[in-house]
C-alpha cells in the first residue's frame, strides 16, 4: 500500500460514511462487525501513513479528522453496541486499542508499537 491509498483509506473509513455504508465507523455504529479484513487495511494504512508524515509536521485537516474519528468513535460505538447486547469478533477490542495506539503515534510522531 502506498502513501496515497493510505490515505484515501483511512479518510473513507473515518469519514465518508454517507458515501461508504461498509466504513468501518458505519457499521459500528450501525452494531454490525467490520468487513473480514477492514481492520487490518485500516492497521497497515496507519503504519504506512505513519512511515510517509515522518518529516511532516501539518496534517490535512480531512485526514486529521478522520484519524480522531477512527480513534475516538470506534471506541465508541464499539462500548454502545457491547452495552446493547452485540456480540463483536473476539479480537475487535484489542484491534481498536490498536488502532487508537497508532493514531496516537502518527500526533506525536513517535511508534509505540500498537
Amino acid at each position: 500500500m502506498d502513501y496515497q491509498t493510505a490515505c484515501n483509506l483511512l479518510i473513507t473509513q473515518g469519514i465518508d460514511a454517507e458515501q461508504h455504508p461498509d466504513a468501518l465507523l458505519t457499521r459500528l455504529q450501525q452494531g454490525i462487525p467490520p468487513i473480514p479484513g477492514q481492520v487490518t487495511a485500516v492497521l497497515l494504512a496507519l503504519k504506512v501513513l505513519y512511515e510517509g508524515l515522518r518529516e511532516s509536521t501539518q496534517l490535512e485537516r480531512e485526514l486529521a479528522c478522520s484519524l480522531h474519528r477512527l480513534s475516538s468513535e470506534s471506541r465508541s460505538h464499539f462500548e454502545t453496541g457491547r452495552k446493547a447486547g452485540v456480540i463483536w469478533p473476539p479480537l475487535l477490542d484489542e484491534d481498536l486499542t490498536r488502532i487508537a495506539a497508532a493514531v496516537k503515534s502518527i500526533f506525536a510522531g513517535e511508534w509505540d508499537g500498537g
